[in-house]
């Protein structure tokens, strides 16, 4: 499947989806936030070929990111454990793991809504991966995926080394950056 871009030749665009909470491991909590980024990955041509519940902590979020980027290119989208509470350990696991951090996603994401500052969530590059730390909440985990949509396809497209010019309407060239300059 495809994920639409109106400036660039899009490569197929795999998704991974791994939801972090104790309550939902213990049975006490039916996890709605994973469902619900699945179906708007789907609905832009995402291909989700895993979905997986994990609980909270530091450890088991590293392990879990490590197994789903090896062999794997494309986006892992965590849901939950961004937050302030004690066990919202998400970001740390994350941080273990990226090779390279990607924080303007992160700011991106926080600046969709004035919540979006209770959000500690983090985003970088785990081998030919990109890792979204979203909040556990449905709704705002989908405004993070809003906020972020407009430059997912090409950042995809670049880390998977697809030559993906940038887009004309940004102000800037459509050479292709790592290039250099074209005469």
């Amino acid at each position: 499947m495809r994920a639409s871009c109106a400036y660039a030749r899009v490569v197929a665009l795999g998704a991974k989806i791994v939801t972090v909470s104790d309550s939902v491991i213990a049975g006490t909590r039916v996890d709605a936030a994973g469902p619900r980024v699945a179906a708007w990955l789907r609905q832009r041509g995402y291909d989700v070929v895993d979905q997986r519940r994990i609980p909270d902590g530091i450890e088991p979020v590293a392990t879990a990111l490590r197994e789903l980027a090896t062999g794997f290119s494309g986006l892992i989208v965590t849901t939950g454990g961004t937050g302030f509470a004690p066990r919202d350990l998400t970001p740390e696991g994350t941080l273990l793991v990226i090779e390279r951090d990607a924080p303007g996603f992160a700011e991106m994401m926080r600046a969709t809504s004035p919540y979006g500052a209770l959000s500690r969530g983090r985003c970088g590059i785990l081998g030919s991966s990109l890792i979204l730390n979203t909040p556990g909440s449905p709704n705002a985990a989908l405004e993070c995926l809003e906020g972020v949509a407009p430059v997912l396809a090409h950042a995809l497209n670049l880390l998977a080394g697809t030559r993906d010019p940038h887009p004309p309407e940004t102000g800037g060239t459509t050479a292709i950056s790592s290039e250099g300059p074209t005469t």
